[in-house]
């Protein structure tokens, strides 16, 4: 069975840098061709898709966060991680990992971890 699992501070402060990582179990992030998304849902919003690193290391991201977002990967630990810098309290979201074949039908998330962003 696949599971997620992110990880990284709770709290960062403005203009910092947040990072995550999301580590993956029971199927792997290349071999088995998963996209690995980054998704956040901020406060009383929704979700908003951040970025993706396909199973061949390509990146795609979004575009209103794309000068700030940097997606990678370690592939011999089965981790992919997220880089968001010159956070604002706007950036204060839930954060989720997601793996997908097709894009934006994912099939295994991580549970979530809030990051709250706050001097």
């Amino acid at each position: 069975q696949v599971q997620l699992q992110e990880s990284g501070p709770g709290l960062v402060k403005p203009s910092q840098t947040l990072s995550l990582t999301c580590t993956v179990s029971g199927g792997s992030i290349t071999t088995d061709y998963y996209a690995s998304s980054w998704i956040r849902q901020p406060p009383g919003k929704g979700l908003e898709w951040m970025g993706v690193i396909e199973y061949d290391g390509s990146t795609v991201y979004s575009p209103s966060l794309k000068s700030r977002t940097s997606i990678s990967r370690d592939t011999s630990k089965n981790q992919f991680s997220l880089q968001l810098s010159s956070v604002t309290p706007e950036d204060t979201a839930v954060y989720y990992c997601a793996l997908s074949h097709t894009a934006m039908t994912y099939e295994y998330w991580g549970q979530g971890t809030q990051v709250t962003v706050s001097s």
